[in-house]
C-alpha cells in the first residue's frame, strides 16, 4: 500500500487520460469543440485532402477559394497530418489531443532526465504532474502537439551536446514532424543561432557540435515542409501577405500589450498561469534576487537559470508587443522580404513551456528543503495548477466544454446553444440537399454558415479560410462581396487589411457565421455581385439565413432542407 500511494502522481496523469480518452470516445462526435481557427480552419482541409486524396500529389489543386495549390495546406511528413489520413476526422482529432498529452509528458520526463541524471527520481512526481499540466493546456489544437514537443528538442540538444551520436543527430533531423516550421520552427533555429554563437564567444573556441545541429534541424525542417520552402521562398506569386496590415499601436497601447501578455498570455497560447503559477514565479523571482542582493553576488544572479527563463518570458512578450509598432515592423519587413505580413511575434508561443519550468524550478525547491510538508505543499500546488487548466473555460478547452454542454443536457433536459462537432458539420443535412438538388462539384459559397462547413462535406467552394494565397483572387473575391463592404466600414477595414476569411459578408451585421443553434440577424438581405460570382464559376449558394432579396440578386430558390440530426434549416440558391 505504501509503494502504491508513493506513485499516487502516476494514478493522478493516467487516471487523467483515461478519463478523457472515455469522455471523448462515449460522447463520440456529440463532443463539443472548439470552431474558431479550428473547426473552420484545418479540419475541413484534412477532410479535402482526404476526399480528393491530394494529400501526397504535388501539381494538383484543392477545391476551395476557387480551386488553391495543394502545396499551401500541411505537410504530409507532420505527425497530425498523418493522423488524418489513417483515420476518420473525429477520432483523428482526438488522437491528436490525447497524443498531445502523452508527447508533452514523455518529453518532459526525458528533459529531466537528462538535466538530473540519478536525482529525477526525487522529483518524479513534479515532472510527471507538471508534464500533465503542460499537456492539457488547452492551446492552438492543430498545433498542440508542437507546443508539447518543444522539451523534446531541447532535451535532444543537450545530448548532442553531452554525447553527440548519429542517433541523437538522426533524431533531431525527425523532429519537425513533431513540430510546425512557421510557428515554432524558425523561432528554434533563431534560439539555437544564439546559442551557438554565445558558446563561440563564451568559450573561445568554435561550437562545432551545436553548429552541426542547426545545420541538421535546417534540413529536417525543409525535407518535413518542403512544400512550404517552395511556395513562401523560392514561389513569386504575389500574396494577401503583401497588403496584410497588423496595425499601429501607441507607446501606451504597446506596453498594456506586452503586460497584458506577460501576464494572462495570448488565446491560441493559453498557458492559464495568471491566478497561481504567476504569483508563486514572481515572489520567488523577488526573494532569490533580494538574496544574491544581500549576498552582493550579482554574477550568480545573472547566470541563475531561473533568472534566465523569466528574462526569455519578458523578452518574448517586448517582441509580441512592439510586433504592433509599425517602424520596427517595417525594418524587419524591409531586411528580410518573405517575413512580409508573417507574424514574428510568435515568440510568444513558447511562454506556456516557460512559465511551466519556471514553476517546476520554483516547486523543486521545496522539495529540497527539510520537512515532508514543503513536498507536499509542491505537490498540492502542482496538482491546483493541474485542475486550474481543466477547469478553466477557455476558448479550446473541449475537454470542460464537453463535460459541461453533457451535464447541461442531463440537469436541465435541454441542449446549451453550443454545436457538437456533428451538429456543426451536419453530414446528413448535406448529403440530401446535395442529392436533392443535383449538386455535382459545381463552385458555391456559403451564407451564415463557415464554408468550412461546405468544404468538410465535399462542395466545392469559392469562399474560405487561409492565411496564404494570391493577392490577385483576394481581389477578385472582392468584387462579389463589395456591395456589402462598401455598407460597413469595419468589414471593410477587416477584408481589406487582412483578407484571410474570403467569406460573403452581410450588409449590416458584422458576423453571420454562427456555431450556434440560434442564429439571427437584423437583414436578411444579402448583398453581392452575383456578375462576379459568376464570374469566379459560382453556381451555388448554401445558406443558412431565408434571403428576402434572392430574385433580386439574380439568385433562385431551388430547395429547402432539415434533418433531425442537424440544428440547421438549408436553403440552397443557385445563380440565374
Amino acid at each position: 500500500m505504501k509503494k502504491l500511494v508513493s506513485r499516487w502522481y502516476l494514478f493522478f496523469v493516467i487516471g487523467f487520460i483515461v478519463f478523457a480518452g472515455m469522455v471523448f470516445v462515449i460522447c463520440g462526435e456529440g463532443s463539443t469543440i472548439a470552431v474558431h481557427d479550428n473547426l473552420d480552419l484545418f479540419t475541413p482541409q484534412f477532410q479535402m485532402m482526404k476526399d480528393t486524396g491530394t494529400f501526397w500529389k504535388h501539381g494538383v489543386d484543392v477545391p476551395f477559394l476557387g480551386g488553391i495549390s495543394r502545396d499551401n495546406l500541411p505537410s504530409e511528413f507532420s505527425l497530425y497530418t498523418i493522423l488524418y489520413m489513417f483515420l476518420p476526422a473525429y477520432p483523428a482529432y482526438i488522437a491528436g489531443y490525447l497524443l498531445k498529452i502523452f508527447v508533452a509528458v514523455g518529453s518532459c520526463i526525458l528533459l529531466a532526465r537528462e538535466l538530473y541524471g540519478e536525482k529525477y527520481r526525487q522529483y518524479r512526481p513534479l515532472v510527471w504532474v507538471l508534464g500533465l499540466g503542460y499537456g492539457v493546456l488547452n492551446v492552438f489544437p492543430a498545433f498542440g502537439i508542437p507546443f508539447a514537443s518543444i522539451p523534446l528538442v531541447i532535451c535532444l540538444l543537450l545530448k548532442i551536446n553531452r554525447e553527440p551520436s548519429f542517433k541523437w543527430y538522426g533524431a533531431l533531423f525527425l523532429y519537425p514532424v513533431l513540430s510546425y516550421f512557421s510557428y515554432f520552427g524558425l523561432f528554434i533555429l533563431a534560439y539555437m543561432a544564439v546559442v551557438f554563437l554565445w558558446m563561440w564567444l563564451k568559450n573561445k573556441s568554435f561550437p562545432g557540435r551545436m553548429f552541426l545541429a542547426l545545420c541538421v534541424l535546417s534540413a529536417g525542417c525543409i525535407a518535413c515542409e518542403y512544400r512550404l520552402f517552395g511556395t513562401m521562398l523560392l514561389g513569386d506569386e504575389v500574396t494577401i501577405r503583401s497588403t496584410m496590415e497588423a496595425g499601429s499601436f501607441t507607446g501606451g497601447e504597446i506596453l498594456k500589450t506586452i503586460g497584458e501578455v506577460f501576464a494572462k498570455g495570448m488565446f491560441h497560447a493559453e498557458s492559464v498561469h495568471t491566478c497561481l503559477v504567476l504569483p508563486v514565479c514572481v515572489i520567488y523571482f523577488v526573494v532569490l534576487n533580494v538574496g544574491y542582493i544581500r549576498k552582493k553576488d550579482l554574477k550568480g544572479c545573472f547566470h541563475d537559470v531561473y533568472n534566465l527563463l523569466m528574462l526569455v518570458l519578458v523578452f518574448n512578450s517586448v517582441i509580441y508587443g512592439v510586433y504592433y509598432w509599425e517602424p520596427f515592423r517595417k525594418v524587419v519587413e524591409t531586411v528580410c522580404p518573405p517575413l512580409t505580413g508573417w507574424q514574428f511575434n510568435r515568440t510568444v508561443f513558447f511562454n506556456p513551456f516557460l512559465w511551466y519550468a519556471a514553476f517546476f524550478l520554483v516547486l523543486k525547491q521545496l522539495y529540497e528543503k527539510a520537512g515532508k510538508w514543503k513536498k507536499g505543499l509542491a505537490n498540492l500546488l502542482a496538482v491546483a495548477a493541474v485542475l486550474l487548466i481543466v477547469l478553466s473555460g477557455t476558448r479550446y478547452n473541449d475537454l470542460y466544454a464537453t463535460c459541461f454542454d453533457q451535464a447541461y443536457r442531463v440537469i436541465k433536459g435541454t441542449e446549451t446553444d453550443r454545436v457538437s462537432f456533428h451538429e456543426f458539420y451536419s453530414r446528413e443535412l448535406f448529403e440530401k440537399a446535395k442529392k436533392e438538388t443535383g449538386y455535382q462539384g459545381e463552385w458555391a459559397a456559403a451564407y451564415g454558415f463557415y464554408p468550412a462547413v461546405l468544404e468538410y462535406n465535399g462542395i466545392a467552394t469559392l469562399d474560405g479560410y487561409l492565411g496564404y494565397y494570391a493577392q490577385s483572387y483576394k481581389e477578385a473575391f472582392r468584387k462579389i462581396i463589395a456591395p456589402a463592404l462598401d455598407r460597413v466600414e469595419a468589414s471593410k477595414d477587416y477584408f481589406d487589411t487582412w483578407g484571410a476569411r474570403a467569406y460573403l459578408y452581410s450588409g449590416t451585421d458584422l458576423s453571420i457565421v454562427s456555431a450556434y443553434r440560434n442564429s439571427t440577424v437584423t437583414d436578411q438581405n444579402i448583398y453581392m455581385d452575383i456578375d462576379a460570382f459568376k464570374a469566379l464559376g459560382g453556381e451555388y449558394l448554401f445558406s443558412r439565413i431565408q434571403l428576402t432579396n434572392a430574385e433580386e440578386t439574380g439568385l433562385t430558390h431551388i430547395g429547402t432542407y432539415t434533418d433531425a440530426s442537424s440544428p440547421y434549416t438549408l436553403y440552397v440558391y443557385r445563380a440565374l
